[in-house]
């Protein structure tokens, strides 16, 4: 098998090759272990591709150290970008800085400043550990992957599998395109109701963002 076949994990399940359901049941396991007792947190994403000298970086660094300063702990990708930020800004504050890092073929490296560190092959164990860890979730500026993420936590507070906790777009000059769109597509259409708008929330400012969630989450 070579390694374009190699990275294509799901596929790689074939009849008779079932023991790989151990593989998986063990990352759930040490998901768990791991993270049982980590306290009230939120999850943050956002774009790996960020630079430390972006003003996102700076935004996500105040944003997950206001967090901690309020008794949050941060969880976030385990990677570069807005992860690396959020858990550094989560790690200086002296908090609880959660790194979830996949292992991808190109463009993950775990970041430093996660002081609990899980590494994962499946994204959907690692998405089950962002919701069920998580009272919120901050979506910095992203792509595929943030919309992911995104669109998951919508899907299932819509669908009432998991409660309906915050769902925060920091950056109006970035999100509300994308929300004009929801309004004048998804809306318009019916293929959604009125009422699942209110999941969403686009704020700018970090205390605004903290006192946000705040107000349904109790530390």
């Amino acid at each position: 098998m070579n390694n374009m076949e190699k990275q294509f994990l799901i596929d790689d399940i074939k009849t008779g090759e079932s023991w790989r359901l151990f593989k998986i049941m063990g990352e759930f396991v040490d998901g768990v272990e791991t993270l049982h007792d980590v306290g009230v947190a939120v999850s943050i994403f956002g774009s790996s591709r960020i630079k430390p000298g972006n003003p996102i970086y700076k935004k996500t660094e105040e944003i997950a150290s206001l967090f901690v300063k309020n008794g949050f702990a941060v969880i976030t990708g385990g990677g570069g970008g807005v992860m690396e930020a959020a858990n550094k800004g989560a790690a200086d504050a002296g908090g609880i800085s959660v790194g979830l890092n996949i292992v991808l073929p190109f463009e993950q490296k775990p970041n430093r400043y996660s002081n609990i560190k899980l590494e994962f092959k499946y994204f959907f164990i690692r998405k089950v550990m962002f919701v069920k860890y998580a009272m919120a979730y901050i979506i910095m500026p992203g792509g595929f992957g943030t919309l992911d993420e995104l669109f998951e936590s919508v899907t299932l507070i819509q669908t009432k599998r998991i409660k309906p906790f915050p769902v925060i777009l920091v950056g109006s000059d970035y999100w509300s395109g994308l929300l004009d769109w929801v309004k004048s597509r998804l809306l318009e259409n019916k293929m959604i109701s009125p009422e699942h708008l209110d999941i969403l929330q686009i704020i700018d400012e970090p205390e605004e963002i903290v006192r946000a969630v705040k107000k349904i989450v109790v530390v």
